[in-house]
């Protein structure tokens, strides 16, 4: 799965050895901000989505991850807490390694050290701006961007996931919106038939003009 991954001759043969191999469901926290990780993880299948909790308890989307994405990088340098939480939006498969292991057989390493470097800097280019730079755009581009990506595998196979309308409160808070303002938004695309809301759930009806709309998905 390592070649499959494109990881093939980064990892030394001594690490590629003490790795293990966890599988993830839907819906799982991989880890939640503030945790102390010991581990590394690369991600092989599957999705996974990046929130960051502000300190008044509210919750704000960073980024959708696929295949490959790496978990604990940024722990791992500069010897920090977790500082976003991962949640599994498939199912999937991770790769795992020690911290212990990583500075024991791979710390001195030219191709794992040059691999950690351009994970590291491409998460601090995108995962810093994404924020910020999401929040201007409008509220129907970040709600079609969220329900696409929550709705498709990291293959970009879609599975139309329905949501419960219970949860619109913590959709609005993860694309920064007001639950008012989304449920005019929700209206509004039901109305141009790109989703629609029965029953207590809401579920994608058009997801070519979704994904027209979506800008070609903003979180991802």
């Amino acid at each position: 799965m390592l070649a499959e991954a494109g990881l093939q001759g980064v990892f030394p043969e001594k690490l590629a050895e003490n790795m293990s191999l966890y599988c993830f469901e839907q819906g799982e926290n991989l880890c939640s901000k503030g945790d102390k990780l010991e581990h590394m993880y690369f991600l092989l299948s599957g999705k996974v989505k990046i929130y960051t909790i502000s300190p008044e308890g509210k919750t704000l989307i960073v980024r959708f991850k696929t295949p490959m994405a790496v978990i604990g990088d940024i722990e791992y340098i500069k010897k920090r807490d977790v500082f976003n939480t991962v949640e599994a939006v498939t199912e999937g498969i991770m790769a795992g390694v020690s911290f212990q292991e990583i500075s024991e057989f791979a710390d001195s390493d030219p191709a794992f050290l040059r691999f950690l470097l351009e994970e590291v800097t491409h998460k601090f280019y995108t995962e810093s701006h994404s924020s910020s730079l999401n929040m201007l755009y409008p509220v129907e581009v970040r709600l079609a961007s969220y329900l696409l990506s929550i709705s498709s595998d990291g293959e970009g196979s879609m599975f139309y996931k329905e949501m419960k309308t219970s949860s619109l409160q913590e959709i609005a808070d993860l694309i920064g919106t007001s639950y008012r303002h989304l449920n005019r938004v929700i209206q509004k695309l039901a109305a141009e038939e790109m989703i629609e809301r029965r029953n207590g759930n809401l579920r994608i009806k058009d997801a070519a003009k979704l994904r027209e709309l979506a800008s070609g998905n903003i979180y991802e």
